[in-house]
């Protein structure tokens, strides 16, 4: 079983063309701009790049971050066929760092819940290195109603032009452990299989709000989405 999108990487912002890119995408920009951020961020756990462009295309000088190198091969090449001047690199939030303070960064989309409980205060913190006194830090987290209720122990399938995938998923007391058999077409119209696993942890709201108190943040604004299932929590902090 390898790594986490060794093969999705390639596939991540195709397969999730139904997320609302485009309103999440005008949700950060209209944050930063009420909140007179500055020109300079970054997108940690950038994925293929869609929000490193959007903020690009909104006129912010934006860095894209991730842990996996098929992201950013992806991420580099869509970001070339678009004319946008980004740079990405291969980086991890636990371990962040940054050659000049930045204005804000942004991790969109289930970034967090990569991380394991025991290192979300360090990973905050790094954050909170690499931002200008008062910079802003956007996140949103999946809940745990999500986790447990919607994602846990259940199986999700889907075929796409190019691509397949089966998708198990294990409901433990605080990950879900997510074990995907992807079938890519290759050329010659054949398909060639791989395997990977993800581990999405459980953060709790109030354990997430203290985790960012302690590394330095205060919290601006805090509120779910989803509606009714509280499927999101979306967080704005400032760096103190």
């Amino acid at each position: 079983m390898v790594n986490s999108y060794s093969a999705l990487g390639r596939w991540f912002e195709y397969l999730n063309d139904d997320c609302g890119y485009e309103q999440w995408s005008q949700y950060l920009i209209n944050a930063l701009k009420n909140r007179g951020a500055g020109a300079c961020g970054v997108d940690i756990g950038c994925g293929n790049g869609y929000f490193t462009r959007a903020l690009v295309k909104a006129g912010y000088r934006v860095t894209g971050v991730d842990i996996s190198p098929q992201m950013l091969d992806t991420a580099q090449r869509i970001a070339l066929k678009e004319g946008v001047r980004a740079e990405f690199l291969l980086g991890d939030i636990t371990k962040l760092k940054l050659n000049a303070k930045i204005d804000f960064a942004v991790a969109v989309n289930d970034c967090i819940n990569y991380v394991p409980q025991n290192k979300l205060k360090s990973a905050f913190s790094h954050v909170r290195s690499c931002l200008k006194k008062g910079g802003l830090f956007i996140f949103d987290v999946s809940s745990a109603y999500k986790l447990r209720n919607v994602i846990g122990n259940e199986l999700f399938a889907e075929e796409r032009d190019g691509i397949s995938y089966i998708w198990f998923n294990k409901l433990s007391e605080n990950y879900v452990t997510m074990d995907l058999t992807v079938f890519e077409r290759t050329d010659g119209g054949l398909y060639s299989r791989s395997e990977e696993r993800h581990v999405q942890y459980i953060h709790e709201e109030d354990c997430v709000r203290t985790a960012l108190e302690e590394a330095g943040f205060s919290v601006e604004t805090q509120g779910h989405l989803g509606k009714e299932k509280k499927e999101r929590i979306n967080f704005i902090c400032k760096r103190l």
